[in-house]
């Protein structure tokens, strides 16, 4: 079974990587053993701690949800070696009627050709015109024969080839082979036997026959093989002893990969109009085999949203995939499905509440561990219980979910802000909780840094306006904001890379060289978002 991804934003602060988390172990708990965990982002300082002090590891990383070749139900026929004989490779041609071609590999299992009935049925034809076989391995005729060896000479013998003869009476001299250089085929025929040997010719395959006894010690270089197969069909066998790496094509050939994203498949097969297309892996090593019915129906990747409900903050790809779920505790935004789904948001400050009450729900009550970081997940999301979002029932989750960790919210919480931005890179920083958003035509960022000590954090004003300037005109921003939230002196020091006025008007402050001071303000989603949007509304 696919796996189904539960999956925060981009960017994921620590509610949204572990609100994944609770929810995945939430439902494979209860039996449902497909969700898996996954992150858009690196994990950022804070969660990192978090993470290490219950002991878990970060979540999966996925890059993306486009439907891609892996997500098709391809066919996986063998794959056969360059070397192998022709009548093999039909034989399995035969086992899976709905190919029209198999795939051919070197030895390290990289693509070499593609073998199509159309190529077997070509090299069958043009034998009718020509009775000569090119030198092919022993082995390849014994196998085709089922045929065994029957002399000394044979043993020394690695490849054979030469014009196919059926041996004709001795009356017709004329009609007899000639040639050394022949594979002659008779059956119980001594007279032809001992021409054949003592022509040295390259082969004498003998049809329900065995050598004579008195012509075994006759001196030869002749290969003597006996079949159990009358005359005509041998001679219509041997020619199946050649490897399918001399007929099968091996220019022109259209591969896909694993990752290929199926838009750009069907660009290909609408391109080149192949019959089947070799699938290959990272390895460039062939796994399969797609054909145009494979992408009539093609098998959508599966995920359930936690943490937002904003196409620009989701994963890349999404509008392909199938989204089951969304649970959430923003305002509702752009995202649209197929089909009716569960939803479930609620206005409360983290999503890991909400994930807490699902567990109560069910009747189950998450493991310590896992209780101890979703109890570290609602302090970071409503910093330590002071933004406007936080709500009681966030508290009283929270107080629960520590009593279940048996730790305390006030270490907790003074541990995950304090550590969080020691040593880290501005960039770092200002990315590690950054959203984007599209208000009446005004493209806004906001960046958020929670933390014990802004001022500490001002010291670094102007590496942090550097950073924010180039990438706002990379980005094309309309303004981008920095906060840097301090939960001891409750309020937020912004930072701000656009219009001085917008600034002004939205929070009634007067900001000086790109800074300003904003009392009580501790919520992007609550407050700053809200304000500039009343503000261009």
């Amino acid at each position: 079974m696919d796996p189904i991804y539960v999956t925060g934003h981009r960017n994921p602060d620590t509610d949204s990587i572990v609100a994944a988390m609770a929810y995945a172990a939430l439902r494979n708990a209860c039996g449902d053993r497909e969700y898996e965990a996954a992150c858009l982002g690196d994990p950022s300082e804070e969660t990192q701690i978090v993470l290490e002090r219950f002991g878990f590891q970060p979540p999966k990383r996925i890059h993306n949800m486009y439907t891609q070749v892996r997500d098709l139900e391809f066919d996986t026929p063998p794959v056969l070696s360059a070397a192998v004989t022709v009548g093999l490779a039909w034989d399995e041609l035969q086992k899976h009627p709905n190919l029209a071609a198999l795939p051919v590999a070197k030895e390290d299992g990289t693509l070499y050709g593609v073998l199509s009935r159309s190529d077997v049925a070509n090299y069958h034809m043009s034998n009718i015109t020509s009775s000569t076989l090119e030198d092919v391995p022993l082995f390849n005729i014994l196998s085709v024969l089922e045929g065994k060896l029957l002399n000394e000479a044979g043993e020394q013998v690695d490849s054979v080839g030469g014009e196919i003869v059926i041996a004709l009476p001795q009356s017709r001299e004329e009609l007899l082979f000639q040639n050394h250089k022949s594979v002659v085929i008779c059956g119980d025929q001594p007279e032809m036997i001992r021409r054949a040997l003592q022509m040295n010719v390259s082969c004498l395959v003998l049809c329900q026959a065995e050598l004579p006894g008195e012509l075994r010690k006759l001196p030869t270089k002749t290969c003597v093989i006996a079949t159990p197969y009358d005359a005509y069909r041998a001679a219509r066998l041997i020619f199946q002893s050649a490897p399918i790496g001399r007929i099968c094509g091996t220019t022109g050939v259209v591969g896909v990969h694993l990752n290929d994203r199926v838009d750009d498949v069907k660009e290909t097969v609408l391109k080149h109009r192949h019959p089947s297309y070799p699938i290959l892996d990272s390895d460039n090593k062939v796994v399969g085999v797609l054909t145009r019915y494979h992408l009539l129906r093609p098998r959508r990747k599966r995920v359930v949203l936690v943490d937002h409900n904003e196409a620009s903050q989701s994963v890349p790809g999404l509008e392909e995939a199938e989204i089951l779920e969304i649970i959430d505790h923003h305002r509702l935004a752009d995202i649209q499905t197929r089909s009716p789904i569960y939803v479930r948001n609620e206005p409360v400050g983290s999503t890991n509440t909400i994930i807490a009450s699902m567990f109560q729900d069910r009747g189950l009550m998450p493991s310590a561990n896992m209780a101890g970081m979703m109890a570290a997940a609602i302090l970071s999301d409503t910093v330590m219980f002071k933004s406007p979002t936080c709500t009681e029932r966030d508290i009283r989750t929270a107080e629960r979910m520590a009593r279940i960790a048996n730790v305390s919210l006030e270490e907790l919480g003074r541990e995950m802000f304090s550590a969080s931005v020691e040593g880290r890179s501005a960039e770092d920083l200002l990315f590690a909780d950054y959203k984007e958003f599209l208000i009446a035509g005004n493209s806004l960022a906001v960046a958020q840094i929670a933390c014990v000590d802004s001022l500490g954090m001002l010291e670094r004003k102007e590496e942090f306006l550097k950073l924010m300037g180039s990438h706002a005109k990379e980005k094309k921003l309309d303004l981008m904001v920095l906060m840097l939230t301090d939960v001891l002196l409750e309020g937020s020091q912004i930072l701000y890379v656009g219009d001085d006025e917008t600034i002004h008007q939205a929070f009634n402050v007067s900001p000086k060289d790109n800074c300003a001071f904003l009392p009580r303000i501790m919520s992007r989603k609550k407050q700053v978002v809200p304000m500039l949007s009343a503000l261009w509304a």
